[in-house]
This record gives structure tokens, C-alpha cells and sequence, in this order.
């Protein structure tokens, strides 16, 4: 084990290896760093934050009460914690790039990866337009007589354009927007707080009101008893996971509001590119996304993923609150698809881990809930998904569109794996053969940081950030 750690060690502080024969052939270009550390860390702050908290909640709350709508968010916070906790140990160790797609490669097989990579492509893809339908709903509130078309219209300008202007650009985009999403985030539990106490214009202390009237659960469409409000806990779940994956307001914070639906289908637009970019790379998918500009863009990944955004459309002719919920159905279940691959891919890791004899309690980062918490989020995540779109069910309640929106996501997943798995004729890594020590000298030489603060000023502000 020390020659292992000893021999990692080396490959991983060598600066003569040059990380550019890690990415992709150099006849295609390749991306840059453009994204600084603040960047980073507040995007890794508010860049996920979108119009599933802001907008999708209401829907949550309306059919599963304000118990039922905490209680459906806890839920969903401890299999997020499963999942990154599981996530958080593999790349700590391994922090190679593709993340979980690639560690999905080496500790599952190859067929795995192409569908956890398709999977996380199609869950980024099919957001941005979710996000940017929620925009038209919420420009709506200020022009309710205008065609939402041309509100989708001009949020896509404005996210293809943040897009086409490189990474750097959309960092900072992401840096300010992020930071409007933030503060609106605690003005928003401020407010809701000083309402909540009689601090209002009326002076009106509202408490739990509430919570004893009408009560803190919803019956779920009509339904008496404990079935019918355990099928309102049910109905937030979905919606939760989509929020992990976003009546006293003015129109100020709807004006925050939409800067977080720009933010972050330019968010949606920047990883699904990246994504394509990646599958590229790896072989599975077309090289011409491989194809940068000179600093670095690859432009014809965010072209082909920004005539996706085009779907928004639909938000015109259907109403833009349909087309939020099913957009927000798909992505919600690919994203919980995603969640359940990664749990499987560490399964196969801790196994690897113990055929190899390393100590997991050597590596940078560890937990002792494992393998417990990837078992639950791989088994949670499974069902939440195979029953999400159980109210079509319920007598008289047929939904063709939220049949489709739920179970197409689920089923593509399997899809991709089978048909890749019959392409590749691959099986799966035995836990012997597992790679734990490739791929990490050029992390080290890619390694870039920030110039040191010239002043107080600048000190301070990377300290805050």
C-alpha cells in the first residue's frame, strides 16, 4: 500500500507530464480555464439555485401542506447527503476529469458511463428550458396580455449570448446573478420571518395559523386519512428533488427572481455543453463537439445544446405553468437517475476499495455511514423514480403528458445501458482490476492558482469568497 501511495504521489506532483494528453486530441482543440476561484465558489453557492425553489415549492406546498412539504424536503435533503457524501469520498481520492462519469468507467464498465453520461447530458439539456419557461411565467406577472413567446425569445438571447462569450464571461455572469440569488435567498427568510411575527403593514402575527387551519397536511385529492396525506408527503418528493437539482411578494423580488431563471438555464447551458464536449472525448459521441474556438469555446457543443432551449416555446401554446411541470418532471427524474448511478458506481468503488486492501480511512475524505448511505440512496432513488408519476393512476386523474414526462426519463436510463452494453460487449469491472492510480498527474500540472490580493481590499474579498 505505501509503494501505491508513494508512486501516486509522484505521478501527482510531477509537473514534467503534461496534462493536455489527458483531454482531448490536440487537432480539435481544447478548453480552458477561464473560470477564477470566486467564480467557482459562488457558483458552487448559488449557480444551482433556480426556479424549482422559487416557483416549483407553491406546487409542492399546495398538495402536500406545510408539514408535508418540510417533511418531502428533509426526505429528499438526507438522499442528497447520501449522494454527495458517497461522491464527495470517490473524488476526493480520484479527482480525475469526468468526474462521476469517468469513475463510472473505471469501477463499473464503459457501457455504465455512456449511460450516466447521456443521462447527465439529457438532465442539463432539458432544464434549461424548464428554467427559462419559469422565466416567461414569472415575466408574465408584469405583462399577463403578452405572448409569452417573445419573453422566451429574449431569455435565450440573453443565455446563448452569456454562453457564446466563453467561460470567462459566463463566470462572471454567474458571479453577479449568484450573488442576487443569494441575497434574495436571506431577504426572502428575513421577510418571511418578520411576516411570520406580525411584522407586517397589518400587524397581523400569522404563527402556525396555518398549520391548524386548514391543517399540516394536505389531503391528496380528496383522498381521507393517513393514505391521503401520506400521498401528499409523496407528491413533494419529485418536485424536492428537481428544487436540490429550486403570496407576499412584490414585484421587486420577481424582478430577483427571474435573474435566478437566467442564471441558471445559463448554468444548464454551460454544463450540458461541457457534457457533450466530455462524451466527445471519451468516444461516445459525434468528435465534431470536440471542435474549440481559439480561447477555448466549444461552440458547436453550445450550439447544438442551445437549440434545445427552443422547447420553451412550447410555453406559449401550452401556458408556461404546464410546461415548467413537465420539464421539471423529466429533469427531476434524470437527475434522480444520475443520483442512483453514482450511488451504484460507489458500491462498485468500496468494493474495489477492499480488494485492494486500502484503508478507507486513509483516503482525503471518508464517512463512516458507508456503504450504508450509498445503498440507501441507490434504493431510494430507484423508487422515488419508479413511482413518481403514481397519480395518473388514481381514478379519473389519466395524464397522458405526466405519464410521458415521468416514466420516458426513467425508461431511457436502462435504454442506454442495455443498448450500450450490446455495442461494447463489455462486462463488468472486476473489483481486482480496478484502476486506482491513473489519471492524476494532471490534475497537479492543470493546476492553476489565483495571483496573490494587492491589497486589503482584495484580501478581504477572498476571504468572504
Amino acid at each position: 500500500m505505501a509503494s501505491k501511495v508513494s508512486e501516486k504521489n509522484n505521478a501527482y506532483s510531477d509537473p514534467s507530464v503534461d496534462a493536455a494528453e489527458y483531454f482531448s486530441p490536440p487537432e480539435h482543440g481544447k478548453l480552458h480555464r477561464q473560470l477564477k476561484n470566486r467564480h467557482i465558489a459562488m457558483i458552487s453557492i448559488g449557480g444551482v439555485i433556480g426556479t424549482g425553489l422559487f416557483v416549483g415549492t407553491g406546487t409542492a406546498l399546495s398538495n402536500g401542506g406545510p408539514l408535508g412539504l418540510l417533511l418531502g424536503y428533509i426526505t429528499m435533503g438526507t438522499i442528497v447527503f447520501a449522494v454527495m457524501v458517497s461522491l464527495g469520498e470517490m473524488v476526493a481520492f480520484l479527482p480525475i476529469p469526468g468526474g462521476h462519469i469517468k469513475l463510472a468507467d473505471r469501477f463499473v464498465n464503459r457501457a455504465f458511463s455512456f449511460a450516466m453520461g447521456w443521462n447527465y447530458w439529457y438532465n442539463w439539456t432539458i432544464i434549461a428550458p424548464a428554467e427559462l419557461s419559469a422565466a416567461a411565467l414569472l415575466i408574465d406577472y408584469w405583462h399577463p396580455n403578452v405572448d409569452n413567446s417573445l419573453w422566451v425569445a429574449l431569455c435565450i438571447i440573453v443565455v446563448v449570448t452569456i454562453n457564446m462569450l466563453g467561460a470567462g464571461a459566463y463566470g462572471e455572469a454567474e458571479f453577479i446573478f449568484a450573488s442576487i440569488k443569494v441575497l434574495t435567498i436571506t431577504g426572502l427568510i428575513i421577510l418571511g420571518i418578520i411576516l411570520d411575527l406580525g411584522g407586517g403593514p397589518n400587524h397581523d402575527r400569522i404563527g402556525f395559523r396555518y398549520w391548524k387551519n386548514p391543517g399540516p397536511f394536505v389531503q391528496y385529492d380528496g383522498i381521507a386519512g393517513a393514505k391521503g396525506r401520506f400521498l401528499g408527503w409523496w407528491a413533494v418528493m419529485t418536485q424536492a428533488a428537481f428544487s436540490f437539482i429550486g403570496t407576499e411578494i412584490v414585484a421587486i423580488i420577481n424582478a430577483c427572481l427571474l435573474s435566478s431563471a437566467w442564471s441558471a438555464a445559463s448554468s444548464d447551458l454551460y454544463t450540458s455543453s461541457r457534457a457533450l464536449y466530455g462524451l466527445a472525448a471519451a468516444g461516445n459521441a459525434p468528435k465534431c463537439f470536440l471542435k474549440t474556438s481559439k480561447s477555448g469555446l466549444p461552440y458547436i457543443s453550445v450550439i447544438f445544446c442551445a437549440l434545445f432551449t427552443l422547447l420553451a416555446f412550447m410555453a406559449a401554446s401550452s401556458g408556461a405553468g404546464n410546461v415548467f411541470t413537465w420539464l421539471a418532471n423529466m429533469t427531476s427524474i434524470a437527475g434522480l437517475m444520475t443520483w442512483f448511478g453514482i450511488a451504484v458506481t460507489y458500491l462498485r468503488f468500496y468494493k474495489g476499495l477492499r480488494a485492494h486492501g486500502i484503508d478507507r480511512r486513509t483516503l482525503p475524505f471518508y464517512t463512516r455511514v458507508q456503504p450504508y448511505a450509498a445503498w440507501y440512496a441507490c434504493i431510494s432513488t430507484f423508487v422515488i423514480c419508479f413511482f413518481s408519476g403514481w397519480s395518473v393512476f388514481l381514478k379519473g386523474n389519466w395524464d397522458t403528458a405526466t405519464f410521458v414526462t415521468n416514466y420516458l426519463p426513467f425508461a431511457l436510463f436502462p435504454v442506454l445501458y442495455v443498448g450500450a452494453l450490446c455495442y461494447y460487449r463489455t462486462s463488468p469491472v472486476k473489483a481486482q482490476d480496478m484502476d486506482f492510480e491513473s489519471d492524476l498527474a494532471q490534475i497537479a500540472a492543470d493546476e492553476v492558482e489565483d495571483p496573490p490580493p494587492k491589497n486589503k481590499i482584495e484580501a478581504f474579498w477572498r476571504w468572504l469568497m
